[in-house]
């Protein structure tokens, strides 16, 4: 099984030190990949530039970065030398739309074609990714740019591409999708059939669905559930997440999150994989022995 670990979210003046402690001890555990939010805290980039700049061998993926708030010319630029600075072959850059109550009422961006704004993002962001210069005109976005960075090797991006026909656009021109928030019978019935398709349709190569969901191994599976509902509470709201948890039939967060014994848990992570998940992230969310035994029990499953 392709198995990931989402960072914890750092803050204080020795923020970066200790993520990159913690993506050390990750790589040392024998995963695939660590990923990195980019919500409020560290600049997702800028962290992993840092800390996979002194940790080989790992992958490194943001899941995900907003687009809105940056140009894609200067969002290729940043993960170029993300790229540079951890290695060739080891970045995936993951973006998202993030949501309208974000986009508008604290960026002040307009929200209005979101669809639209992900594919003209895409037309500047991947000639740039590839090093090609950009002359592009569209009705939301224009970038006329190139970039002289050097090689860095290819950059695979994934949009997180929830609805049909985000997913067919992720099909169509990225290398997949990173899913948060969304269990097994939603890829199993929406998702994977969703992408899967669209991608063969295009005669592209099949894409990535790589999953995020909170995990914790832990005997007492009620506390853990309400631990995991306070957590990650917001998520219930947001309409984009709220469409997927009621595809599931999940009420909340807390249904969606792998909480459980060690076999519980890695039954429920193979459910992800036989879904059509290709990788799957675990967003553990309890530290402390709990946090060490659920580690544990993935890494034992990525081997």
């Amino acid at each position: 099984m392709r198995i990931g670990i989402m960072l914890s979210e750092q803050t204080g003046p020795d923020a970066l030190v200790r993520m990159t402690d913690e993506l050390r001890q990750i790589a040392d555990e024998g995963f695939e990949s660590a990923w990195l939010s980019h919500i409020f805290g560290v600049d997702a980039l800028t962290a992993l530039a840092v800390a996979g700049s002194q940790v080989p061998g790992i992958g490194l993926g943001t899941a995900v970065v907003p687009t809105y708030p940056r140009h894609p010319g200067a969002l290729a630029q940043q993960a170029v030398t993300t790229a540079l600075a951890a290695g060739a072959g080891r970045l995936t850059l993951g973006i998202g739309l993030s949501h309208q109550i974000v986009i508008e009422n604290m960026f002040g961006y307009d929200f209005a074609r979101p669809a639209r704004h992900m594919k003209e993002y895409l037309s500047i962001l991947q000639p740039l990714l590839d090093g090609e210069a950009v002359s592009y005109n569209g009705e939301t976005l224009t970038g006329n740019l190139g970039l002289t960075t050097g090689e860095t090797g290819r950059i695979p991006v994934l949009v997180a591409a929830m609805g049909t026909q985000m997913l067919k656009l992720a099909a169509r021109r990225t290398d997949g999708t990173v899913l948060w928030m969304t269990g097994p019978v939603t890829v199993a019935e929406h998702i994977a059939p969703t992408i899967n398709a669209a991608a063969a349709e295009a005669g592209r190569p099949a894409p990535r669905v790589v999953c995020a969901l909170p995990v914790l191994v832990t005997d007492d599976v009620d506390r853990g559930r309400e631990r995991a509902a306070t957590v990650f509470a917001a998520y219930g709201s947001l309409p984009s997440y709220r469409a997927m948890m009621d595809r599931e039939g999940a009420e909340g967060p807390a249904d969606l999150a792998i909480i459980g014994t060690e076999e519980q848990v890695a039954a429920r992570v193979e459910q992800v994989f036989a879904a059509g998940v290709t990788e799957f992230v675990a967003a553990p969310f309890v530290g402390g022995q709990a946090g060490e035994r659920t580690r544990k029990l993935l890494a034992q499953l990525a081997d």
